[in-house]
């Protein structure tokens, strides 16, 4: 019998709409042994599922999304596990630079004059008394 090849592209992995996940059902959906992610906790900080009161591993939504990229940067994309802590820290620099807004640092101090400026003229009109209107002849 000849071998199978792998196609290019395996299978997407379909995560399930649930709160927590097993350590045993992330390494099934990820088809990767339960020791391989014990050992990515240690390789990648952004990895920490929660510890039941039973002490196993509670892997949330986000937690089993990163076990997939990181097995996709791996895996698929070659990348060796310093490069790939390296891409995921990369990956999340940016959507913290966008979370700043661009406020100017320090107001201009003639834009303050032109602004008080336009106050009291305002207040003026407003405290003085009304003009009497005139007779049209």
């Amino acid at each position: 019998m000849a071998a199978k090849k792998k196609s290019g592209k395996e299978k997407e992995i379909v995560i399930p709409d649930r709160l927590y996940f097993r350590i045993g059902d992330v390494a099934e959906l990820c088809r990767l042994p339960a020791y391989v992610l014990r050992f990515w906790e240690t390789e990648f900080p952004q990895l920490k599922p929660v510890k039941g009161s039973t002490g196993q591993r509670m892997y949330r939504q986000r937690d089993v999304e990163l076990v997939v990229r990181i097995r996709k940067l791996l895996y698929d994309e070659g990348f060796t596990i310093p490069g790939a802590r390296q891409q995921l820290k990369a990956e999340a620099a940016p959507a913290k630079a966008q979370n700043a807004l661009p406020f100017p640092k320090k107001p201009r101090q003639e834009e303050l004059r032109r602004v008080r400026q336009g106050l009291r003229e305002i207040l003026g009109l407003l405290s003085s008394p009304p003009r009497a209107k005139r007779a049209r002849s």
